[in-house]
């Protein structure tokens, strides 16, 4: 199993993707929240993830603090069968919100544009007013001409 992204972490904990972000925020609380496997009682002596989770909320620009619950999350779904099940899950859900890959490139080679462009990332619903078509390349006389037939 891949280990959760360190930025993702961060993001999550900051606030990125609005209520989306939020909810899987939300949803990895809750995660860490329930207890250890369904087994005879016996908790490892390993972190919950709870104490780091916790930490990274107060202050999610520490790089170092999502590197510890990057960490204890890793050690406990090592551990933790149903936990490891549940952390999967999750990671497929957050895809949705990997801050890690919202890197744009946009690039324009060649040519000439008649039109806007529009350069970023999830746009929704754009409109645009564009300016009439440049002239053509006829000459004034075939306008003329063309007029009357």
């Amino acid at each position: 199993m891949e280990p959760v992204s360190v930025a993702l972490l961060a993001a999550l904990a900051g606030g990125v993707a609005g209520e989306i972000g939020r909810q899987t925020w939300t949803a990895l609380g809750a995660l860490v929240r329930r207890p250890f496997g369904r087994g005879g009682g016996n908790t490892p002596p390993v972190s919950s993830g709870e104490p780091e989770l916790t930490s990274l909320a107060t202050d999610p620009s520490d790089q170092g603090r999502a590197q510890a619950l990057s960490t204890a999350l890793a050690v406990r779904a090592a551990v933790d069968e149903d936990f490891r099940a549940g952390l999967a899950a999750w990671q497929e859900q957050a895809a949705l919100v990997r801050a890690e890959d919202s890197a744009v490139t946009n690039l324009i080679s060649g040519g000439t544009l008649n039109g806007p462009v529009l350069m970023g990332r999830d746009f929704n619903n754009p409109t645009f007013t564009a300016p009439a078509p440049p002239p053509s390349s006829r000459g004034a006389g075939d306008n003329a001409a063309d007029s009357t037939r």
